[in-house]
């Protein structure tokens, strides 16, 4: 019997007809979702899934490590779609029904807005602080995009994120998650692949990460009228139905990478792949991409800055006006400068200076120089910045010789039309 054989069937439809596609659903042996929601039923599968699951060196270390050792670390890295609550608290539930003699530890390290490099750059305080991971997720496939990064930087942030993890602990499982966004959904319609994804899929590939393409999953479906943006999924962040799906893609991608344990077999021994008896297997680390990627990212508390004009060190920064702020942005230390002409210097050694900073609604262009070269401009106004302090990695070199270097920073008479101030508030410094 097919109970999607009607094209008109939508996830958003009555009770009454979820209720009993549940329990055909059931009847028939198929996979219901295990969670709060229990009336978002994993959905059929469409053509080409299978490409947008890609295995390659598996999770093999993690399940060793929440099999034998019966402890686990596991970190979600993202944006605000891994901030939400949805997918990452369904895995952690899925993970803890399938091992649950094992004490996981979870740590959600989602921040809104962020991307993959300003992933890079924290990922020694807001993941290896906490501890080496077991497995980490990341995602960033749809703020890389927002934000504008070109394929130097999508490359050099993400690189970096694996780079950092894969130095700190050769044994950790990384999973790539690819989320979905309606110009990603466009380019799939279109026949092209989007160039965030290919851009991450190049460090993927390099390193053999397990990689989950939820921006075509969700395409493919689509386009098999199984749902729709503006009724179902609702926005590139994901209504709980979204947040389903993603976690139903991820489900699948455990049964692969862990199938049921295999029997011993008289004459060829005990499998490798038996969790009981096998070992940890070091993963590769290949050289760079990208010489400059951001494996070697810091963040610098601006209190390291010298040489003041203007500038001033606010221990508990809170904007006076009534914008958004981002958790991490507000209430922290800031070095902030609001005045044309304040300025400040900071020396440091590596390849790459920059700021984690808030482009607000009042922040104004910036005028610096690196070891005495030329004076250059930039504009940290963002779209985003009228009515929100948004958290923003502003990278201003990064391709320095790895040496000593000294930055001097002012800020310039002129703004941004659209601007209310000439105002620059740093967070942190960011060397590499």
């Amino acid at each position: 019997m097919n109970i999607f054989k009607n094209d008109g069937f939508r996830p958003n439809g009555s009770r009454s007809f979820r209720t009993a596609l549940i329990v055909l659903l059931m009847l028939s042996g198929t996979n219901v979702a295990r969670s709060a929601d229990e009336t978002a039923p994993e959905l059929p599968p469409v053509a080409g899934l299978d490409d947008d699951l890609q295995l390659r060196s598996g999770l093999h270390n993690c399940r060793l490590k929440f099999t034998q050792q019966k402890t686990g670390l596991v970190v979600f890295l993202g944006g605000s779609i891994t901030y939400a609550q949805g997918w990452s608290q369904l895995v952690s539930a899925e993970l803890q029904r399938r091992f649950p003699e094992t004490k996981f530890t979870f740590v959600n390290a989602g921040i809104p807005s962020i991307d993959s490099s300003g992933h890079a750059f924290r990922f020694q305080r807001d993941v290896l602080e906490k501890r080496l991971p077991d497995l980490l997720f990341v995602e960033a496939a749809v703020n890389d995009l927002h934000n504008g990064r070109n394929e130097l930087e999508r490359v050099r942030g993400f690189e970096g994120v694996v780079r950092r993890a894969r130095q700190a602990n050769r044994f950790v499982d990384i999973v790539a998650l690819h989320f979905a966004e309606p110009r990603h959904t466009a380019d799939y319609d279109a026949g092209r692949v989007p160039e965030v994804i290919a851009s991450h899929d190049q460090v993927t590939a390099h390193y053999q990460l397990p990689t989950l393409n939820l921006a075509h999953e969700v395409q493919r479906r689509m386009q098999s009228k199984q749902f729709d943006w503006v009724r179902d999924f609702k926005d590139l962040h994901p209504s709980p139905f979204g947040h389903q799906l993603y976690f139903h893609a991820i489900r699948r991608l455990f049964d692969q990478a862990w199938p049921p344990t295999p029997t011993r077999s008289a004459s060829e021994g005990e499998s490798r792949d038996n969790p009981n008896v096998a070992s940890l297997r070091e993963h590769a680390l290949p050289a760079p991409l990208d010489r400059f990627s951001y494996d070697a990212g810091q963040l610098v508390s601006p209190a390291r800055a010298t040489e003041l004009r203007g500038f001033r060190l606010v221990n508990n920064w809170r904007p006076a006006d009534k914008s958004g702020t981002r958790d991490g942005f507000v209430g922290v230390p800031m070095l902030v400068g609001e005045t044309p002409g304040d300025s400040f210097s900071f020396r440091f050694e590596g390849r790459a200076i920059g700021f984690f900073l808030t482009a607000g609604p009042d922040s104004g262009i910036i005028e610096y120089r690196v070891d005495n070269g030329d004076w250059k401009t930039r504009d940290p106004f963002t779209q985003w910045s009228r009515g929100l302090h948004l958290p923003w990695v502003l990278m201003l070199e990064t391709e320095l010789a790895s040496a000593p270097h000294q930055i001097e920073v002012k800020l310039a008479a002129t703004k941004n039309d659209a601007s209310q101030g000439t105002a620059l508030r740093i967070r942190d410094l960011l060397v590499n």
